[in-house]
């Protein structure tokens, strides 16, 4: 039996944590933050110290550095996904470090309580640097969609994901859907990609005979997805008129087959995605009100890659590594190549850096081993937006291209009116003042 203590100011985690290890026969503790962990150490000894680093009060590495020789001998098991920080420590504090991602669940628990101080946890299995196993980054808006992630997914409750093409809505779903802990599978699906007269037999199956070419019975991704998640990418291309029928597989947690009567009672989560903001939602009435309310139980906006410009490096060291890892290679990029990535926009987002990256590699110098990346980074899809605004300014006056400004920079923010007025350096009364002379002019 071992006396650990757990140093966390997630409630839900740290007394979750505790509930296991008495389960599983050990004494646990809680203290939620860096001073009530000090003072605990002072009085007791502790087999194991699970410690994050982000404290209230100060950060977990400042507990190491004020306990005592004896308490720090213990095995201590650090919640961080930072493979830089990784390093860091163990070249200050020992071997007797080890590595934890959240949440943790049984399986975890025992690994860790089972683990020698030697054991490294960073095998090839386990990609350090992967929050959740699928999400890389360690910039600030990161760190707030990793903590949706991990409260999310405690719960059941459907979940819309929005952000622009290409920023990982899948790797998020897949992210929600592993934290999960659900027995059965994540099913994936393109709601663009199904043909419109097909999209009922695909999404709820079809009985024998329903319809030309039905010549066996087929089960349907709800199904297929029961007792686990179905993600429904671009869901705002599905033809109205089958919405009415999704709106009532949510409601009712059953499904019909095409062609039949019967009552197929389902239940998984449904997790959909879309590159639309809301006003584009609602200006192309693309998505049934209601249907919207029962999918976006818990909306979640996913940030493009212009905002969160400090995990560009990390990312693309990611992919390079992913790349060499696949064809026992050992391709190098500089840190000039890495700066260089890190001042282009990205329009495309994280797809777009992967495909650059994937581009440098096979483009590599056999001789030095060197990534070598393209003259241009801009790709097509960029030039040609910028060459609509252009279009969209030319021989306008003044008023009207600070209007077109104005509305450009709007629906970049999704309509967020603060952050325009920011960006736009102008006061956010002088703002609503434009937009209402816009409004009266119509």
């Amino acid at each position: 039996m071992s006396n650990i203590l757990i140093v966390d100011d997630d409630d839900v985690f740290a007394t979750t944590t505790r509930k296991i290890l008495i389960k599983l026969g050990h004494q646990a503790s809680v203290a939620n933050s860096l001073a009530e962990a000090q003072e605990v150490l002072k009085q007791t000894y502790f087999d194991l110290l699970i410690l994050d680093i982000m404290l209230p009060d100060g950060s977990g590495l400042q507990l190491l550095d004020s306990c005592d020789k004896k308490q720090c001998s213990a095995q201590i098991a650090l919640v961080t996904g930072h493979p830089s920080v990784k390093s860091l420590i163990k070249s200050f504090y020992g071997p007797n470090i080890t590595y934890l991602s959240k949440p943790l669940n049984l399986a975890k628990l025992k690994s860790l309580l089972s683990r020698g101080a030697d054991d490294e946890q960073d095998s090839d299995q386990i990609d350090p640097a992967a929050h959740f196993g699928y999400l890389v980054g360690e910039s600030e808006v990161m760190q707030r969609l990793y903590k949706v992630v991990e409260r999310v997914s405690k719960t059941s409750a459907n979940i819309l994901l929005q952000g622009e093409s290409g920023v990982g809505k899948e790797l998020v779903a897949r992210a929600i859907h592993a934290t999960s802990n659900v027995a059965a599978s994540f099913v994936a699906t393109n709601c663009g990609a199904l043909p419109r007269d097909l999209v009922g037999s695909e999404l709820f199956g079809h009985e024998k005979g329903a319809f030309t070419g039905a010549v066996s019975r087929k089960e349907g991704l709800f199904e297929r997805a029961n007792g686990g998640t179905l993600f429904l990418d671009e869901i705002t291309e599905m033809p109205l008129e089958q919405q009415p029928i999704l709106l009532r597989v949510l409601e009712t947690k059953t499904v019909v087959k095409v062609g039949g009567t019967e009552e197929v009672p389902i239940d998984c989560r449904v997790i959909s995605a879309t590159n639309r903001d809301m006003n584009n939602m609602i200006d192309e009435k693309c998505l049934r009100e209601d249907l919207y309310f029962r999918l976006a139980v818990f909306p979640v906006m996913i940030p493009p890659l212009r905002e969160r410009g400090d995990d560009i490096k990390l990312l693309a060291r990611h992919f390079l590594k992913e790349l060499n890892k696949e064809n026992q290679t050992n391709v190098e990029i500089t840190e000039a190549q890495l700066d260089r990535l890190k001042s282009y926009e990205w329009p495309g987002n994280v797809r777009e850096l992967r495909h650059a990256i994937h581009r440098g590699y096979i483009m590599a110098d056999s001789s030095s081993g060197m990534m070598e990346l393209p003259q241009k980074l801009e790709s097509p899809f960029s030039r040609s937006s910028e060459q609509d605004i252009s279009e969209q300014l030319i021989g306008k006056s003044i008023a009207e291209i600070e209007r077109t400004l104005i509305d450009i920079t709007l629906e970049h923010f999704n309509g967020n009116r603060t952050q325009t007025a920011e960006v736009l350096g102008i006061s956010l009364k002088t703002l609503y003042n434009r937009l209402s002379e816009y409004s009266e002019a119509n």
